[in-house]
């Protein structure tokens, strides 16, 4: 296999540093808010690398923090804490937010098929893990008082910008709001590694430590979370490009700075959504959430099928119309799966079953190419051999993909099964074509709550809707 590595800027084969182990390590979500679909294309694609390691053989151990403290609204180390940020606006504690946010980060991941990784480790649950390693760099001499809060000195480093050929003047570019000069700092690139009471004080949480009471700076909680699970040693770390700068690139200066030997080989970045109007982000006010794709009548799986369609080093442009046009091509995929008939006395094709893990392998082998390897699922359709075979193809590919295929296509074929509905009482058809008209009407109006509602009375009622290009059927569940 063969991934693109932001450290190298190649295609590089992928080799772990323990055969047949893989260290992997995610940035998580900060949980002052829910996360939109932009964030989630990331989640989805490290998904997919994650599932598809394992298929090919590796034993996998996936660890991600929990960003819930130390998280400033300006990556330069300004202004508000997220956390505080969003206690503020709801007028509960940080770790109310915390908790609400985090569970509903995890709904929507549940919702989307994404994984839920080995590890997840708060940021609040490893304050001494925090001080050891900052302890570690004043010894080393990379790190320094100045006005209350401690530093880590980049002059120290022989090369700091690592993934590209920045100079100190880019510290401005890599910052998502407006930078305010921090005159404690001996260079404009230094950061943070804790801050004390001296500033911010109106933090909420705040721990003792040698240094001063007071919290932890945002970058440091990473290396000390993938330190206690995985070690001093990663294969690979994972995150949106927006964290290659300055956010991976401080987790390399200071991890490195620690341990004084090189911390993580691979790095895999993925690319921004965007809309019409550029990279959607939660302070533009683009505030596309899971919530609301199903509320226009999307399934989630949907988006997951969307974001397939699309290289993750490429930016990929968000629109409801091409949404709508995976939906299309996601109900046509699964309307040919649900043509295929189990046959239990045919055999399983060990020819077929090659030429198929074949295609798929040389598709996600080749720098994770997600496009490609949907294509291979469509070619097992056209395979010369028998129903089973592809059957079992498919769930295979589908365990990598996350796509609910099989579970969709026999949904589809129940309903497809007109002949066992028809001893329905009369009655009950023309209140169900009555009520699919209604939420059919609601919908044509955008009131996506009355539609929503309308499919909740009949699934209550033991009727399930099924949206089809023709048109709105339904299964009578017996």
């Amino acid at each position: 296999m063969r991934l693109y590595n932001s450290l190298t800027r190649e295609k590089d084969l992928f080799i772990p540093r323990v055969e047949g182990k893989v260290s992997m390590y995610t940035c998580g979500p900060t949980v002052y808010h829910f996360a939109h679909i932009g964030n989630l294309r990331s989640y989805i694609m490290e998904d997919i690398l994650e599932k598809y390691l394992r298929y090919i053989g590796y034993d996998v151990t996936r660890v991600m923090n929990i960003t819930d403290v130390g998280h400033l609204t300006s990556d330069a180390d300004t202004g508000e804490d997220k956390m505080l940020k969003g206690a503020k606006r709801e007028h509960k504690t940080v770790m109310e937010i915390a908790d609400f946010y985090t569970k509903a980060f995890f709904a929507d991941c549940k919702k989307l098929n994404i994984k839920t990784p080995d590890v997840v480790e708060p940021a609040t649950a490893c304050i001494p893990e925090f001080i050891e390693m900052i302890k570690t760099l004043l010894e080393k001499g990379f790190a320094y008082e100045a006005g209350g809060n401690i530093y880590f000195d980049t002059s120290k480093l022989d090369k700091y910008y690592v993934f590209n050929d920045f100079t100190e003047d880019d510290l401005d570019v890599g910052v998502r709001e407006t930078v305010e000069a921090d005159n404690n700092k001996r260079n404009k690139a230094d950061f943070v590694l804790w801050f004390t009471k001296s500033k911010f004080d109106d933090q909420e949480l705040k721990w003792d430590s040698p240094f001063g009471l007071g919290y932890p700076g945002w970058h440091i909680e990473c290396s000390c979370i993938a330190k206690k699970h995985l070690g001093e040693y990663l294969d690979l770390h994972c995150g949106g490009i927006d964290n290659a700068f300055p956010h991976h690139t401080n987790e390399i200066a200071q991890s490195e700075s620690t341990f004084g030997h090189e911390w993580c080989k691979y790095w895999f970045h993925v690319h921004h959504l965007n809309t019409a109007g550029g990279k959607m982000s939660k302070s533009k006010g683009e505030f596309l959430t899971v919530s609301l794709l199903e509320e226009r009548g999307f399934d989630p799986v949907v988006y997951r099928m969307f974001c397939l369609g699309s290289h993750y080093r490429k930016n990929l442009v968000f629109s409801w119309e091409n949404l709508e046009n995976a939906k299309v091509a996601y109900n046509k995929l699964v309307a040919k799966i649900a043509q295929l008939k189990e046959d239990p006395e045919s055999k399983i094709s060990s020819a077929a079953l090659e030429e198929g893990r074949l295609k798929f392998k040389n598709a996600l082998d080749n720098d994770l190419n997600t496009s490609l390897a949907v294509t291979a699922l469509y070619d097992v359709l056209k395979l010369d051999t028998n129903d089973r075979t592809k059957l079992q193809l498919i769930a295979e590919f589908d365990t990598v993909l996350g796509l609910d295929l099989i579970a969709h296509a026999k949904a589809l074929g129940a309903d497809d099964k007109s002949e066992e509905n028809s001893d329905i009482d009369p009655e009950l058809v023309s209140y169900i074509k009555e009520r699919i008209a209604a939420r059919a009407a609601a919908k044509k109006a955008k009131n996506f709550a009355e539609a929503d509602a309308i499919r909740a009375e009949l699934l209550e009622k033991g009727i399930t809707l099924v949206d089809k290009r023709e048109g709105t059927e339904f299964i009578i569940n017996k």
